[in-house]
């Protein structure tokens, strides 16, 4: 990494390095090499709202400033996402609710904007036809800016192409005058989600089991392979052996077949024998 003289802030490759032995500590995010662009970017926001001079200002300042934790790891972590994105988990996620009936939990781990849990929502209101049903849903992330928006649901008209239009009705309000261009979704959707702030990295998670459904996708990517395996571990001793993962469409587990089963493209069971959840 080449330190560049005309950025604001000198940034060298040990900031890059601390900064990413940093991010690991505080949540097992594992930066490349080619993240060095997108960390001087991000973080140079922080140095301006704090009137900071240098990296290394900031990098002291973080570590005698635990509330900083927070903003550091928001301002790192990446959130692309969309409604009803890889379709057929949400196929396969109305199959099983009608299959099992009944009360069930459903785990959205990484919730970013909302688009996720709401897809969720949307599927299990539709399976029930009502938005009073025995399902609870909780949407966790790591960044508390983005869960902030999830709770608000707000979105730009243009983000709902993948719904349909008996969905757009019934799930969304359209934006007038100043609100013109953007939705809403709707109250009663909006109260089937309960929406916590979780860092998968600590020791003890706010999440009872059973857990029927675990929603984790574009996550582990993030992760190194030990990490990877301790999380979907810890995730899966909380599912009933009649549960399903979801994971992302760059993500795999065939050398996970300790852990889980693959039961279709990128969805997965628990691989016990007899074993009981917890």
């Amino acid at each position: 990494m080449k330190e560049d003289a005309q950025k604001e802030f000198a940034f060298s490759k040990e900031d890059f390095e601390r900064v990413r032995r940093t991010l690991y500590q505080k949540a097992g995010i594992n930066l490349t090499d080619t993240k060095d662009s997108l960390v001087y970017s991000r973080l140079a926001r922080r140095l301006r709202a704090l009137s900071l001079n240098s990296f290394d200002d900031y990098l002291t300042y973080l570590k005698r400033t635990p509330e900083e934790d927070e903003n550091f790891i928001n301002a790192l972590t990446t959130n692309l996402t969309s409604f009803f994105r890889e379709s057929h988990h949400f196929e396969a996620l109305a199959e099983y609710l009608r299959s099992h009936p009944g009360e069930r939990t459903i785990w959205c781990a990484a919730s970013s904007t909302g688009e996720e849990p709401y897809s969720i929502a949307m599927t299990v209101a539709e399976v029930f036809e009502s938005f009073d049903t025995p399902i609870s849903i909780i949407a966790s992330d790591i960044d508390s800016n983005v869960l902030a928006k999830a709770q608000a649901g707000v979105y730009n008209a243009d983000a709902i192409s993948k719904l349909s239009a008996v969905q757009c009705r019934k799930f969304l309000h359209r934006g007038k005058g100043q609100n013109k261009g953007k939705v809403r979704v709707v109250p009663e959707l909006r109260r089937m989600v309960t929406f916590r702030r979780l860092n998968l990295m600590d020791v003890t998670w706010p999440i009872r089991a059973p857990i029927d459904v675990i929603f984790c996708r574009n996550v582990m990517i993030y992760f190194d392979k030990p990490t990877q395996h301790n999380i979907l571990k810890r995730m899966i001793a909380l599912q009933p052996d009649d549960g399903l993962y979801f994971a992302g469409h760059s993500e795999n587990f065939n050398k996970a077949t300790d852990l889980v089963i693959p039961v279709g493209k990128t969805i997965y069971k628990p691989a016990r024998k007899g074993k009981k959840y917890g």
